[in-house]
C-alpha cells in the first residue's frame, strides 16, 4: 500500500526546494497547473509564432513560448516554403506550423494506491497522459546532462506527453496529494524522482501484446526519400506511417538485412557532443535494429514526420511506434520490459531500409 509521509518528511526527500513546493497551495501540486478546456490539445516544442493564416507569408500574430498549450481546432494544409511538410494546427489565436507543435491530450488519472510485484521488485511502467509534469528530483545531485541543465537554470524538469517512465514507490504526502517515485531501468544516468500521481497512466501487459504472432514472414521497410515506414506480412502491406530519419552527417544506415537485436519498452537515450548532442528521458516502444543503437522509437520533441530530423534513428509518432513495437519479433514482455537477442539466435524480424 502507499505509504503516509507528512509535508516535511516528503520536502526533504532528496534535497526538494523548500521554497518550491511550500509555497503552493494545500490542494495539491499537479492541480495548479491549468491547461485549456479542449479534447485535443498542442504542447509548443520550439518557440515560434501564430499566423493569421496558415501560409509562412501570412502576417505574425504574435509569438509563443516552449510548452505553452493551446487547443488544436483541427489540422489544415497551407504554406510553409521549401519544405514537404505543409501541415498547420488552426487555434483560437492563429496558426501554428505543425513542425512545432506535439499532439497532446489531458487526461489525469486516479491514483493507484498499491505496485504489483515483478521480477525487479515493486513496480509499473506508467505513460504520461498530461500534455506537462514538474517532477522533483530524489536524489540531492542531478546526474543527468539535460536535468544538470534545467536545475542550473532554476527551473523544474518536466516530463512530456506519452514519455514512459517506471514507477517504484508510491507515497502520500499530509495534504492528501499522492506521488509515485519514478526511474527509468535502462540506459539512465541513475536521477530519480517524485511525480504527482495523476499525471501518469498505468500501462498495462495487454496493451503491448503482440499483433500477429503466428504469422511468420513479416518485415519493416523504410524508406529514406519517401520518410516513410511499412509493415509487411509476406508481400502485403498491414501498416503504414511517416516517419522522420536521420539528417545529415547523421545519415540512417541502409540495408536490406538488418535484424531487431533488442527492445525496451522504454530508455534514456544520450549522445551526440556539446552543441549537437541530446539527452533524453523515457523514449518508449525502442526497436533497436543496428549493432549502433539505430532504432525505431517514440518521439515527443517535434511533430515533423516526414521529413529527416533524427540522429540516425528513425522517429516516430507514440502510436506508431508502439504498433512497430508490438507487431515485430522478439516480443517484449511487461515485466521487465526489455529483450534482448542471444547472440546464438537468428535475431528477430527483418528490417530493411531503402533509399528508393
Amino acid at each position: 500500500m502507499a505509504r503516509q509521509i507528512s509535508r516535511r518528511e516528503f520536502l526533504k526527500l532528496g534535497g526538494l526546494a523548500l521554497g518550491g513546493l511550500a509555497l503552493r497551495p494545500a490542494r495539491g501540486i499537479f492541480y495548479q497547473q491549468e491547461f485549456p478546456q479542449a479534447e485535443y490539445l498542442g504542447r509548443v516544442v520550439q518557440k515560434t509564432d501564430f499566423y493569421a493564416r496558415p501560409d509562412y507569408y501570412s502576417t505574425k500574430l504574435s509569438p509563443v513560448y516552449e510548452d505553452t498549450v493551446v487547443p488544436w481546432l483541427r489540422e489544415v494544409v497551407g504554406v510553409w516554403p521549401n519544405r514537404p511538410n505543409q501541415r498547420w494546427v488552426e487555434t483560437p489565436d492563429g496558426y501554428l506550423w505543425i513542425r512545432f507543435v506535439q499532439s497532446v491530450r489531458n487526461q489525469p488519472n486516479q491514483p493507484m494506491d498499491s505496485l504489483p510485484e515483478t521480477s525487479i521488485g515493486p513496480g509499473m511502467w506508467v505513460q504520461v497522459s498530461v500534455p506537462w509534469v514538474e517532477v522533483y528530483l530524489y536524489n540531492a545531485a542531478p546526474l543527468a546532462p539535460s536535468i544538470k541543465h534545467v536545475i542550473e537554470n532554476n527551473r523544474q524538469p518536466r516530463l512530456y506527453y506519452s514519455q514512459i517512465i517506471w514507477v517504484d514507490e508510491i507515497s502520500t504526502d499530509d495534504n492528501g496529494q499522492v506521488w509515485y517515485r519514478l526511474k527509468e531501468p535502462y540506459g539512465s544516468y541513475g536521477d530519480i524522482f517524485w511525480g504527482p500521481a495523476e499525471a501518469f497512466h498505468p500501462l498495462s501487459s495487454e496493451g503491448m501484446a503482440p499483433i500477429s504472432p503466428g504469422v511468420e514472414n513479416k518485415r519493416v521497410e523504410i524508406n529514406l526519400n519517401r520518410q516513410t515506414l511499412s509493415c509487411f506480412e509476406d508481400e502485403r502491406e498491414v501498416f503504414f506511417c511517416r516517419v522522420s530519419t536521420g539528417q545529415i552527417p547523421f545519415d540512417t544506415p541502409t540495408s536490406d538485412w538488418f535484424r531487431i537485436w533488442r527492445k525496451l519498452v522504454s530508455v534514456h537515450m544520450s549522445g551526440g557532443t556539446t552543441g549537437g548532442g541530446y539527452d533524453l528521458a523515457g523514449i518508449g516502444w525502442t526497436t533497436l535494429f543496428t549493432g549502433e543503437g539505430i532504432a525505431i522509437h517514440s518521439t515527443f520533441w517535434h511533430n515533423n514526420f516526414g521529413e529527416r530530423m533524427s540522429h540516425g534513428c528513425v522517429n516516430a509518432r507514440p502510436q506508431d511506434a508502439l504498433y512497430v513495437f508490438r507487431w515485430t519479433q522478439p516480443t517484449v514482455s511487461y515485466d521487465p520490459g526489455d529483450y534482448t537477442v542471444a547472440l546464438n539466435q537468428q535475431g528477430g524480424t527483418i528490417v530493411r531500409v531503402v533509399e528508393e
